[in-house]
C-alpha cells in the first residue's frame, strides 16, 4: 500500500516546503489588525520612521517673547533655546510561536487566527506599557529646555475609589497644561478599566444638566473630562505597578515605580517614537524540526520630549 499525498492547502501549487505560504498573507493581516486594535498608544506620540541607524535625534525648541519698538531702536532679535533629544531603538520586539507539521495536519480547528490575536496583544501590550510608563517619568521630568516647565504629578488621596475627586484632579491637571501653553488638541487621559467605570458612574460626566452627549451609563461610556477624551486601557493595570526594575533589550528608560498612579494626562508631543521596523511577520518551515516558525516582530523605540505636557495623578 502506498502513502498518500495530502492537499496541503498553504502550499503554491502543492509544491515545495512552503506549507504556509498562502497563509502567510492571511495570518500577517490578522496581526496586524490584532495590533492595531489593542495598541492605543503609539498613535498618541510624535512618531518618526528611519531607514538605518540605532537612534533618532528630535529637536525640542523653546519660546521667545514679544514687546513694544521704540521708534529707530535696532532689532537685533530675541534669542530662542534649542535642544535635542535621543531616543534609541529598542531591541527587536517580538512574538513567536513554533507548529509543528503533524500537528497542523492533524488539527481541526483554525488556530491562525488565535495565534494572530495572541501574538498581535502581545506585542501591543508592551508598547503600551512603555509608553504609559513614559507618561508617567515625562511627569516627573524637569524640563527640557532651560528656563523651561518640567512635568506635573498630582496627588489625590482618593482619587481611586472617588470618581468626584479624580474629576476635580483632571481639571487641575487640564490647568496646568494650559498654565505651561500646551495645545488644547492632541490631548488625552489614560486610565484603567476600574477608574473608567467609576467615572461612567458619575452624574456630572453623563448627566445632560452638566454634561452634553459625554456618555451613556447604560453603555459605561465615557467621552471626555474638561474637553479631554478619556482612554480605557487595560495595560494600565501593569503599567501603574512597582516596574523600577530595568528590562534587557530597552535600549531607552521605561522602568519607573508607577504604583499608586491612576491616571496619566499628556500631549502628543511629550512622547516621541523612532520606528526602524516596522511590524512584520515571517513564516519558516524548518525541516529539522519538522514544523514552522512564525515570528511577528518590530524594532522601535521611544523617549520623552517634553515633561511640560505630562501630568500623572497618584493616590499617594
Amino acid at each position: 500500500m502506498s502513502n498518500a499525498t495530502p492537499s496541503r492547502l498553504g502550499l503554491v501549487n502543492n509544491t515545495g516546503t512552503g506549507y504556509n505560504d498562502l497563509f502567510l498573507k492571511l495570518y500577517s493581516g490578522e496581526v496586524l489588525a490584532s495590533f492595531q486594535r489593542e495598541n492605543l498608544m503609539l498613535g498618541m506620540t510624535n512618531v518618526r520612521t528611519i531607514s538605518n541607524g540605532k537612534s533618532s535625534s528630535f529637536p525640542v525648541t523653546g519660546t521667545t517673547v514679544s514687546g513694544y519698538h521704540s521708534v529707530g531702536a535696532e532689532i537685533t532679535g530675541d534669542a530662542i533655546k534649542h535642544n535635542e533629544k535621543i531616543i534609541n531603538v529598542d531591541d527587536m520586539l517580538l512574538a513567536s510561536s513554533f507548529v509543528a507539521e503533524l500537528d497542523e495536519l492533524k488539527n481541526h480547528y483554525d488556530i491562525r487566527s488565535i495565534y494572530a490575536r495572541e501574538m498581535g496583544q502581545a506585542l501591543a501590550k508592551t508598547v503600551d506599557q512603555n509608553l504609559l510608563q513614559l507618561a508617567v517619568l515625562g511627569s516627573q521630568a524637569s524640563a527640557t529646555i532651560s528656563g523651561g516647565n518640567g512635568g506635573t504629578e498630582l496627588t489625590d488621596a482618593d482619587a481611586n475609589t472617588n470618581s468626584t475627586s479624580l474629576i476635580a484632579s483632571i481639571f487641575e491637571g487640564i490647568q496646568k497644561l494650559d498654565e505651561k501653553d500646551v495645545p488644547n488638541s492632541d490631548r488625552v487621559c489614560v486610565v484603567s478599566p476600574d477608574i473608567y467605570y467609576q467615572l461612567a458612574n458619575n452624574d456630572k460626566l453623563l448627566n445632560r444638566d452638566f454634561s452634553s452627549l459625554n456618555g451613556d451609563f447604560g453603555k459605561g461610556t465615557v467621552v471626555s473630562v474638561g474637553g479631554v477624551p478619556v482612554i480605557k486601557s487595560n495595560t494600565c493595570v501593569t503599567a501603574f505597578a512597582d516596574n523600577s526594575s530595568a528590562v534587557a533589550g530597552a535600549n531607552n528608560t521605561y522602568n519607573v515605580d508607577a504604583s499608586n498612579h491612576v491616571a496619566v494626562l499628556f500631549h502628543k508631543s511629550a512622547i516621541g517614537t523612532v520606528k526602524l521596523k516596522d511590524l512584520v511577520v515571517e513564516t519558516t518551515y524548518d525541516p529539522r524540526r519538522i514544523g514552522s516558525l512564525i515570528t511577528s516582530r518590530m524594532a522601535i523605540g521611544s523617549g520623552i520630549l517634553r515633561p511640560e505636557a505630562c501630568v500623572s495623578i497618584k493616590t499617594s
